[in-house]
């Protein structure tokens, strides 16, 4: 996933960095283990004072999600487990819905190589079969543990698959397609594939060469993928404005007493838009980093320049950045062992419990707090 190539590089400011390549199982313990234990963190400037996370006007069908890679899955578990308030998701080099299946650890095979091509000895399995998907979302809303799919039917939805994106092949977009189409309406997605992109978040002006799939796993590719994204699910936007908001750096452990356990770090970060203050109407645009870019891992690089913002700032659109977070186990106590979340991703194979995908999954009810924090919507059980 964004970073989930496994190539794992402890943080240096000089000299030449080491990697390791590992097979994607040994990867989740043993090798990120030796990565973190190898780390030099570096001194960043004193970060803003934590901050509650404000209540705001939102319009009722103004709230909408997009992530990349890791954070496209989960971006997708939220809008289908809460699809009667959510209007629309944007994802990038992202899975179909409970793409990995259940039985975690036991699904790890087809989590690395059905449902992504991760460089490791087993050879690509995918892509996904739709149905699998189309059955768990029926079965689960029979159950009452996700909302009725008929909620997503006139959601719009944004797919993105780069060209040079060897991890999540343009043929497993393919099946995210066909599965929105199931629930949804075909002209309601969109799909761009045209992008000669790697495993990354895409933006007009900033980061690596297009065509990469490295640290920070965001990409210089003269295409504004936020942009695309933010016009397809509110409709024709103001031109971008630099400024015109402030980020806030609120406390993740509100919404979730157990983050530390949940994969969640303990901090996240919110754009609000000026025109949002004075509880004037605003919408509400949730994003969602990839492996190995929350905030811990490369700054706020992603946070400021994903290219969320400066649209949020000209359209009333404030942007919430949660952050996911490595587990950090320790065997014997010294030797770091932070499984079974190695690179920081958002949990879409089960490692938080069997009921990940859900309502009642742990990063999904954090979030949803989040929401209902931010909206004053009352949580939907």
């Amino acid at each position: 996933m964004a970073g989930g190539h496994l190539t794992l590089r402890p943080h240096a400011k000089a000299g030449r960095a080491r990697a390791w390549r590992c097979p994607a199982l040994l990867a989740l313990a043993v090798c990120a283990g030796l990565a973190e234990a190898a780390a030099q963190p570096g001194h960043a400037a004193e970060p803003p004072a934590l901050e509650p996370l404000p209540k705001l006007t939102i319009e009722a069908d103004g709230v909408t999600l997009s992530g990349v890679s890791s954070g496209a899955n989960i971006a997708q578990q939220v809008h289908v487990a809460h699809s009667s308030r959510i209007s629309g998701v944007g994802l990038l080099a992202g899975s179909p819905y409970h793409c990995a299946g259940g039985g975690y650890p036991f699904n790890l095979i087809r989590t690395t190589n059905t449902c992504m091509d991760a460089p490791d000895l087993v050879p690509f399995l995918g892509p996904p079969d739709l149905q699998p998907s189309v059955q768990r979302t029926e079965e689960e809303a029979r159950r009452g543990r996700i909302d009725d799919p008929a909620g997503l039917r006139d959601d719009r939805v944004w797919i993105f698959s780069g060209r040079s994106d060897e991890q999540v092949p343009a043929s497993i977009a393919a099946v995210v397609r066909q599965y929105y189409e199931r629930f949804g309406r075909a002209n309601n997605v969109a799909t761009v594939t045209d992008v000669d992109a790697g495993h990354a978040m895409v933006t007009e002006g900033f980061g690596n060469a297009c065509a990469t799939s490295k640290d920070p796993f965001i990409n210089d590719c003269d295409f504004d993928a936020a942009g695309a994204i933010l016009a397809h699910l509110y409709g024709p936007l103001k031109p971008p404005a630099q400024g015109g908001g402030r980020t806030v750096r609120f406390d993740q452990t509100a919404f979730d007493r157990d983050a530390d356990d949940h994969g969640l770090a303990s901090e996240g970060y919110l754009f609000v838009p000026d025109a949002c203050a004075d509880e004037a109407p605003c919408r509400l645009h949730v994003v969602f980093h990839g492996c190995q870019q929350s905030a811990d891992a490369i700054g706020r690089d992603f946070v400021d320049q994903a290219g969320y913002n400066r649209w949020a700032a000209a359209n009333r659109i404030a942007v919430l950045y949660p952050q996911a977070a490595p587990l950090r186990y320790r065997f014997l106590g010294i030797v770091p062992l932070p499984w079974p979340n190695p690179l920081g991703c958002w949990d879409w194979w089960g490692f938080t419990g069997s009921d990940f995908h859900v309502k009642s999954g742990a990063q999904i009810r954090a979030i949803d707090a989040m929401i209902v924090r931010l909206t004053g919507a009352a949580s939907t059980p």
